[in-house]
């Protein structure tokens, strides 16, 4: 097999393209030599909480240690079902799905001089499903398939599964899967949430907290004549700054997203100077029952409330004034697994004739004796996109009748609300995955015995059951079909519902080049394909 892969087939996505074409945003066509030279600016909202890509989770780690780091695999962030070598020059795949074997890049050098071997990739690999103690791999529970990597010769490394499954060479490409070097873990373990030696397009040159982050170009890249940059400064940036910072040119990017004020406050100030890039996020607003507690145990009460959401009307309203923009269901609305709007209209929830939904809900409402309903819905003290979601929905659950009181916490309140199981509703979200997979976009939905983290507190062994058929099947007509059960379940079940899907949009200084948006803000962010323009 080359250095590419492709998990599911092309797909065409048009009703994401209409809107996001409706909303203004188009790309470039004009192919231009990429030059060499300069330096970019960008802003980074907040200080990382650690610099290790294995014990991180947050942009606020990746958009300033990713250029610094190559991975085995990573994704295209063109089409994020595509696999593409980094390190791994090619591989092959065992007829059974069980062994992996990839052969390295000759060549490659660690920022200090040493060469790159299979015995670190091995190492790193290690760290992130087996960490050991006092180090922190926050998805080590993902790779819990790998039995064993083996290192046969300097330029080969071997993984063997112990299941199979269709997402495990995308799994594999997250941004978060850094090599780092086996001899300095085998002096620290923790050295890489210490300082900065990867084999990635920049050379880590300072940091200064709470300030900026700096890096220049490695002259020994093994893709070369990448980089384009001479170097990279990353500044620290207050969310209600970005804006002003990039009006004022003390940032060229901010790589995360703007909402659409910010976007059109920016378009009048610079014109063309300034360039946006759009696509649906891999972000969903998440609305989640306790069913731990009465009346949100019964599945009447919760199907009522979800009848009584105009989600449609919502994405036409909603994106207007916040980045919640498309109606969907578990998958990514434009990813290649996502429902059609046909499939999303004919589930329970997701009806595009209101009143009759909200007739319906009124109803189910009767039938639970729950026709008076007071509820206190909990939400994260954040602008966009929870305050307009959580505004959203106590208007459409007061149209049923139901009284729903809007409380607003930090999120470390809100953490501790959700682990005590002491609300009734709570504004949640999904997403931020790297890849559009149903294997891991549907590991929240499953049974609360089964998953890291299910603010619901279900058990439902059918949900699971369909699971374990969807993460195992290799065909991918019959993985749709699978997974259209499995929403239904879910949506009819009502524990935990979507309720819209945002948009990204990020914002560049029109001389910036080579960026290319991916739905994830974790992808593509090592800076290698950027330059700049005269």
């Amino acid at each position: 097999m080359s250095g590419s892969s492709r998990i599911v087939g092309t797909f065409a996505a048009k009703s994401v393209a209409a809107a996001l074409l409706a909303a203004g945003f188009a790309g470039t066509a004009i192919a231009e030599e990429p030059r060499k030279g300069g330096t970019l600016v960008y802003g980074v909202i907040g200080d990382p909480p650690t610099i290790d890509c294995h014990a991180a989770s947050s942009f606020a780690t990746m958009h300033y240690v990713s250029p610094h780091y190559s991975l085995l695999v990573k994704l295209d962030p063109a089409d994020t079902t595509r696999v593409v070598g980094d390190l791994a020059q090619s591989w092959t795949e065992a007829a059974d799905k069980l062994t992996y074997t990839f052969k390295l890049k000759p060549g490659v050098k660690f920022h200090d001089g040493t060469p790159l071997t299979s015995a670190d990739v091995k190492a790193s690999w290690d760290r992130i499903r087996q960490p050991p103690q006092g180090v922190i791999s926050v998805r080590s529970s993902v790779y819990r398939r790998i039995e064993a990597i083996d290192a046969p010769d300097p330029m080969t490394v071997v993984f063997r599964l112990k299941t199979a499954s269709p997402a495990f060479l995308g799994i594999m490409g997250s941004p978060f899967n850094c090599i780092y070097s086996a001899a300095r873990l085998a002096q620290d373990p923790n050295f890489p949430d210490k300082e900065i030696v990867g084999t990635g397009p920049f050379v880590f040159v300072e940091r200064v907290r709470g300030a900026h982050w700096v890096g220049r170009r490695f002259d020994g890249y093994f893709d070369q004549p990448r980089p384009y940059l001479d170097g990279f400064r990353a500044v620290n940036t207050s969310a209600a700054s970005v804006v002003s910072a990039l009006q004022s040119g003390q940032i060229m990017a901010q790589f995360r997203t703007l909402a659409p004020s910010q976007r059109d406050q920016l378009k009048a100030a610079l014109g063309d100077r300034i360039q946006f890039h759009s696509t649906a996020y891999s972000f969903m607003v998440l609305v989640a029952f306790n069913t731990r507690k009465a009346p949100y145990d019964d599945a009447r009460v919760r199907r009522a409330l979800s009848f009584a959401i105009d989600r449609w009307g919502g994405a036409q309203s909603l994106s207007k004034v916040s980045s919640l923009m498309f109606a969907g269901a578990t998958q990514r609305p434009g990813s290649p697994w996502a429902a059609t709007d046909e499939e999303l209209a004919a589930y329970p929830g997701f009806s595009k004739n209101i009143a009759a939904a909200r007739e319906e809900a009124k109803k189910l409402l009767r039938e639970a004796g729950q026709e008076n309903l007071s509820l206190r819905l909990v939400n994260r003290n954040i602008t966009d996109p929870y305050t307009s979601a959580g505004v959203y929905l106590v208007d459409q659950w007061r149209q049923i009748g139901v009284k729903a009181e809007h409380v607003q916490l930090d999120v470390g309140q809100l953490m501790t609300s959700m682990r005590s199981g002491t609300f009734d509703v709570i504004i949640d979200f999904v997403g931020g995955e790297a890849m559009d997979d149903p294997s891991i976009e549907l590991g929240r939905f499953v049974s609360a015995d089964v998953s890291s983290y299910n603010p619901s507190g279900f058990i439902d062994r059918t949900v699971d059951q369909l699971y374990a058929k969807v993460d195992s099947s290799f065909d991918v007509a019959e993985r749709k079909k699978l997974l259209r059960e499995l929403e239904g379940r879910l949506l009819t079940e009502a524990y935990q519902v979507p309720f819209m899907w945002l948009n990204r949009t990020v914002g560049l200084h029109s001389n910036v080049r080579g960026f290319t948006i991916s739905p994830s803000h974790f992808v593509n962010q090592d800076l290698a394909t950027i330059w700049l323009a005269q």
